[in-house]
């Protein structure tokens, strides 16, 4: 079986034309349950460049479904059977003001759009910079 992949490597994710957010925001709670928007913040945010994009988008799924470890062997075999919404399509970079580094591992790390450093990865030539969708065409 071919496994597809989200996962980039030496690139920066940039939020899209359209985010609300003029700054990061920490994505709300709400009644309780983590939203997708609040899994990948936490494990990006207290984990920075531990994780790759797989990794952090099957933990979703997995807390969604709540999987076992036991069954994430398979469970993402599967998952990853079929092609999947990369960083491009988060809440993080759509919506909430968050920019992905991924480093030449693949692994990333989070930064506000009002920060010094989300703009020097936007300057910086020696990686590829890629937005995040648009919410609306």
């Amino acid at each position: 079986m071919k496994l597809h992949t989200t996962n980039y490597k030496n690139t920066f994710v940039a939020i899209a034309d359209d985010c609300p957010a003029n700054k990061g925001e920490v994505p709300p709670v709400k009644e309780g349950v983590k939203s997708a928007a609040n899994i990948q913040f936490e494990m990006i945010n207290q984990n920075p460049y531990k994780f790759t994009s797989d990794d952090v988008l099957f933990q979703v799924l997995a807390h969604k479904k709540d999987l076992t470890e036991a069954e994430y062997e398979e469970a993402r075999a599967e998952y990853f059977s079929k092609g999947q919404p990369c960083f491009r399509a988060s809440p993080l970079t759509k919506r909430y003001g968050w920019g992905v580094h991924n480093n030449e591992e693949g692994k990333m790390a989070l930064f506000a759009s009002d920060s010094l450093e989300y703009q020097n990865f936007l300057n910086d030539k020696n990686i590829t910079i890629v937005k995040a969708m648009k919410s609306s065409k």
